[in-house]
């Protein structure tokens, strides 16, 4: 039996989705489906078969209400209203500003003041006496040092704006002194991580990062800090909620599962290696972005300042190749670590250093509607007993 094409012409999509062209272009630019040039004609583009099949059957009859909320969650419309970033025509926006151009020259204190529209805050905690438990990992000492100050810390709820941005900055202090130690105090996040990994020529590469990793709109771990924050808990339980969510592996451990991949590169080879992956239904992280059809554009910036090695050249072609999809920022981050010999956890690290900003902007912007983010359940279990 022939298997149907993974990619679809226009004309076919637009049968299966029985909806005018403009409805087809909408649900690319908005990342619901997937596209690509034709390589027979570069004028035209081809559309990923399964996001429009899925997009087919939302469409296919009248939704309930119930329905439109449950899709709304996976991929779906934004579900809550925000004026602190989305992605648009390939690219991601801070506020209305390009942060692709913003990683040539800010740094993650500019991008706080920016979101938090405030001035640039400085990282430094009030008290430095958060000593690291012994033999835990920099993950389990932010993790510990979070819950430490949720347990104690005073709600969000009814506290200004400003005090509230003073004190996001000394709780994102605490989370930096419990991952990296707090026996640097560089005026900027970027120079400390560099002290601390002992690798100063770095410092440039990881200002870049961390802008580009700020913020990503309604992403997983963003939402459950908002969650937190809509109940009026403290700043430093938002984040440890959003830090929580950070650590799945579909979310903030994807550049470990790229570190996973290069190991079984350098093993068999690049083609060797995606090929056994794609076996045994193991999804390659390093690929693909649901939000940027046409490459994930974080990854082409941070990439530019990056000479691959040959390994990572090697895999980023034989993936595109074969998967039809760009690198995205898990690979970048990951060929990032390799090429500055960053520790294996550096990757984490600064996902979850960089996005406390975009998690306290959030943070803020929730605070303000002062309402509480409550969905309904439609329920499947068994009948009710009446």
């Amino acid at each position: 039996m022939t298997k149907a094409p993974l990619w679809l012409p226009a004309a076919e999509a637009l049968d299966l989705m029985q909806v005018r062209p403009q409805t087809l272009y909408a649900s690319v630019s908005r990342g619901r489906i997937r596209a690509k040039p034709d390589a027979a004609d570069p004028r035209r583009s081809l559309y990923h078969r399964d996001d429009v099949q899925r997009i087919a059957a939302r469409t296919r009859g009248r939704r309930s209400s119930e329905t439109v909320a449950s899709e709304a969650i996976q991929w779906g419309e934004p579900v809550l209203p925000s004026a602190v970033s989305t992605v648009a025509d390939g690219r991601l926006w801070y506020r209305g500003q390009d942060a692709c151009e913003l990683a040539g020259h800010a740094t993650l204190e500019d991008v706080a003041g920016l979101l938090w529209e405030s001035a640039p805050p400085h990282f430094v905690a009030t008290d430095s006496g958060q000593a690291h438990a012994k033999g835990a990992t920099p993950l389990q000492a932010g993790l510990l040092a979070l819950a430490a100050r949720a347990a104690a810390d005073p709600p969000s709820r009814g506290r200004s704006r400003s005090v509230l941005q003073a004190e996001a900055a000394d709780v994102i202090g605490t989370l930096a002194d419990a991952l990296l130690g707090p026996s640097s105090r560089a005026s900027h996040l970027h120079t400390r991580l560099a002290a601390a990994w002992r690798r100063p020529r770095a410092a440039d590469v990881l200002r870049r990062a961390l802008v580009l990793m700020a913020d990503h709109e309604l992403n997983a771990s963003t939402f459950a800090a908002r969650v937190t924050a809509s109940t009026g808990a403290s700043l430093a339980a938002c984040l440890l909620t959003g830090l929580s969510t950070l650590t799945g592996p579909l979310h903030g451990g994807a550049a470990a599962a790229v570190q996973a991949l290069m190991r079984s590169v350098t093993a068999l080879g690049s083609d060797a290696a995606v090929r056994e992956w794609l076996a045994h239904d193991r999804p390659l992280a390093a690929f693909g972005h649901p939000l940027y059809p046409a490459g994930d554009a974080r990854c082409t910036v941070l990439l530019q300042v990056i000479e691959l090695p040959p390994a990572f050249a090697s895999l980023r072609a034989t993936g595109e190749k074969l998967l039809g999809e760009a690198a995205n920022i898990d690979f970048a981050l990951a060929a990032m670590a390799a090429v500055h010999k960053l520790p294996a956890d550096a990757p984490l690290m600064l996902f979850a250093l960089a996005r406390t900003v975009g998690w306290t902007a959030h943070v803020l912007e929730q605070q303000a509607t002062g309402q509480l983010i409550r969905p309904r359940a439609r329920y499947t279990g068994p009948e009710l007993a009446r």
